[in-house]
């Protein structure tokens, strides 16, 4: 992976503030006392899966990074990423040991979401910097705990929305944000595939626990269930139980909507209608197989589409090679629809369609690229640990993303839309909402509540 010198990054960066007002240096956002770590970066990482190792691999590229600790509750994965970084690393099979670590600087979480809000305010507290894997929580109250807690002991976060460090979201943001589109009033979102009917499977709960498993730390805070090999293979495979995910929307969304957000500079909506179930799909898992939400903002509407039966993908169907015009294959499809009074721009991961409203685009041209490039989410991170500088993808500016998210889901859950707040960050005239907003801890374990 490409590097930048720190100093080139620094001047980039200063750069993208002007574009894209969401790296905040650490002393502005939390008061004064930032102290950058030494040349060396003593780097730990909870969560050694396949998701979690990729991130350690791009950070152990940095120069001035030491792998240091590694935990997991599987004793098979923690042993493969000691192995793989001997020389510096030790292991460790539970968490709160790894924040211990001595000389520890900064950590990796790349557990199931389950586990985001409480190790990372455990990892803020004792002074870790953080990179922790989306969704960020999986609950309103957790998402405004990890940023607060985040805020008050000036540590440096970024959430893992890979997507947001590639040049074509940048694209994007500044093609939004120049103008040519018009007034946008409605953008809608989607994310679509077809696992109906069997999903991941059924017949696979069990309480026959794999050798080396701590199937009771692996569970942690949430309701204790059936071992289940599917559930365990990846974050892939979590989306299908709603106590470790969420759903698919957490688990997609967060890349999704990341664009219209950053592009728009949203705030928090003020109404979050949701609706949906488990209609087709019968599987060892509980998560709902389609669900639509609509998010109401001052100014304009956001809505969001999944559906894990059907994936067809509208623009992003693909062109067929059989002939028949579009693709008829079933995969994963997502897009998003910025629709405005001089045309609508349609758009994912890395194409878009311009579709202009008559001649009302005519003559315009595209606007220069004023965001700098990235050098990934993850070496992001590290060159802002050692300038005192917040990336991007902060929990200050990712909160905006994740409080849509969690909401939905409660919304489609209370079958009924919630108002929201934005300056007290608080759900209106529910109190059922708003307790369910707060989640209960399986025993041990207790909700940092002294975090809201």
């Amino acid at each position: 992976m490409n590097q930048l010198s720190r100093r080139t990054f620094i001047k980039a960066s200063s750069i993208a503030a002007i574009t894209a007002p969401f790296i905040i240096k650490s002393s502005v956002l939390a008061g004064s006392g930032y102290t950058a770590p030494s040349d060396k970066i003593n780097l730990g990482i909870i969560g050694c899966g396949s998701l979690g190792s990729e991130n350690l691999g791009a950070c152990a590229g940095h120069k001035e990074v030491v792998v240091t600790a590694a935990c997991d509750v599987w004793k098979e994965r923690l042993d493969r990423t000691v192995a793989k970084y001997k020389e510096t690393c030790t292991g460790y099979a539970d968490y709160r040991d790894l924040l211990h670590h001595k000389g520890l600087d900064a950590v990796i979480i790349a557990t199931p979401a389950h586990w985001h809000a409480l190790q990372a305010v455990d990892a803020a507290k004792e002074g870790l910097h953080i990179y922790l894997q989306k969704p960020m929580t999986m609950h309103l109250g957790e998402s405004l705990a990890v940023r607060n807690a985040v805020r008050k002991h000036k540590v440096i976060c970024q959430i893992g929305t890979q997507i947001h460090a590639g040049d074509h979201y940048r694209r994007m943001v500044e093609l939004v944000r120049s103008g040519n589109l018009g007034d946008i009033a409605t953008v809608r979102t989607f994310f679509v595939m077809n696992d109906a009917p069997n999903g991941v499977g059924s017949g696979f709960n069990t309480n026959e626990i794999p050798a080396g498993m701590d199937w009771d730390k692996w569970v942690g805070p949430a309701r204790m269930q059936p071992f289940n090999p599917n559930l365990v293979k990846d974050a892939y495979y979590h989306c299908f139980w709603m106590d470790f995910s969420g759903g698919w929307t957490p688990g997609m969304a967060p890349h999704i909507i990341d664009l219209p957000i950053w592009a728009l500079n949203l705030d928090y909506p003020t109404e979050v209608s949701a609706m949906g179930g488990r209609y087709i799909i019968q599987d060892d898992g509980d998560a709902y197989d389609n669900h639509e939400v609509v998010w109401r903002y001052p100014n304009l509407t956001m809505t969001w589409m999944h559906s894990s039966t059907n994936s067809h993908g509208w623009a992003f169907q693909n062109e067929d090679k059989t002939g028949l015009g579009y693709e008829t294959g079933t995969r994963r499809r997502l897009g998003i629809y910025f629709h405005g009074s001089n045309g609508t721009l349609i758009t994912d991961y890395s194409s878009h369609i311009l579709v202009p409203e008559g001649d009302r685009m005519d003559g315009m041209t595209t606007p220069p690229a004023t965001i700098p490039s990235s050098p990934g989410q993850e070496l992001e991170w590290i060159e802002c640990i050692k300038s005192g500088e917040q990336p991007l993808c902060n929990p200050e500016y990712h909160v905006k993303v994740d409080v849509p998210v969690v909401l939905s889901v409660l919304s489609m859950q209370l079958g009924r839309s919630i108002r929201f707040d934005p300056k007290t960050e608080k759900i209106i005239g529910d109190k059922e909402a708003s307790r369910l907003a707060v989640p209960e801890y399986r025993a041990p374990w207790k909700f940092p509540s002294n975090y809201l």
